[in-house]
């Protein structure tokens, strides 16, 4: 007969099942399910698995929001990671091609926003359609801070003919939106050169801004660059009757 200390220990480990080998237990027939250290039963982590596209757009937004704040060869993949949360493979599975790789991605991203700010319905007067476009813009620069210049404007150990060709793509594309917009048919070389020259003056004027600690306000910012607008087509009107003409009906177009 056992002793109640031997029942107690029975209890406490129960014998090995038959034909597994020793060293196997049974689990004991009754009792609680087992607990954590703090009494709760183990339960799965609440989080949801993100798709493909899901996730590498978290990469691609954590990137950005980096590159937003520092120059792009002062950010690692370390610190990307981090910021999203994952594992540094993780982000190397998505962009095998490393840093460059994903700077490239975010740079593409960053411009295909930039693009967008320039969409702008042909309904109404032409200068309120660009005052609000350039509305858009400034917000883009201004939620980019300081990194609006490694987004855009190069400069960066990690430039190359693609970033650079990336960026020249927001320019181009903001020009022939500007250019749609005047609806001058065919427009000549002196006109197309004006406009591309004022969406130059715009990122400058954007970078001068961040320099001098967001002043003036953004709405005073974005009507004198309206003004610097129909400044520069005045001064090719002199010398090009097409412009002369667009200027004329910029006028009359109030």
């Amino acid at each position: 007969m056992q002793s109640a200390g031997e029942r107690g220990l029975v209890a406490q480990f129960p014998a090995p099942l038959k034909g597994r080998g020793a060293g196997t237990y049974a689990a004991p027939p009754h009792g609680p399910r087992p607990t954590t250290l703090r009494g709760m039963t183990p339960s799965a982590p609440a989080y949801r698995r993100l798709s493909v596209e899901e996730r590498r757009s978290q990469l691609l937004e954590a990137a950005l929001n980096l590159f937003a704040h520092r120059a792009p060869e002062d950010v690692s993949l370390d610190d990307v990671a981090e910021a999203a949360g994952v594992s540094r493979p993780l982000v190397y599975r998505y962009f095998p091609g490393g840093k460059q790789q994903l700077y490239e991605a975010a740079l593409r991203s960053a411009a295909d926003e930039l693009q967008h700010c320039f969409d702008e319905a042909r309904v109404g007067p032409l200068l309120p359609r660009l005052a609000r476009a350039l509305d858009r813009y400034l917000a883009f620069v201004d939620q980019h801070d300081a990194g609006f210049s490694a987004l855009l404007q190069g400069g960066s150990v990690v430039e190359t003919s693609r970033t650079t060709a990336i960026v020249d793509g927001v320019r181009r594309a903001a020009a022939e939106h500007i250019l749609s917009h005047l609806e001058v048919p065919d427009p000549g070389l002196l006109l197309r050169m004006t406009v591309r020259m004022w969406i130059t003056a715009v990122e400058a004027a954007s970078l001068i801004w961040l320099d001098e600690d967001k002043h003036p306000p953004l709405d005073e910012l974005r009507d004198w660059l309206v003004e610097q607008f129909v400044a520069v087509l005045s001064v090719t009107a002199a010398r090009d009757p097409q412009t002369a003409a667009l200027v004329r009906a910029l006028a009359e177009d109030v």
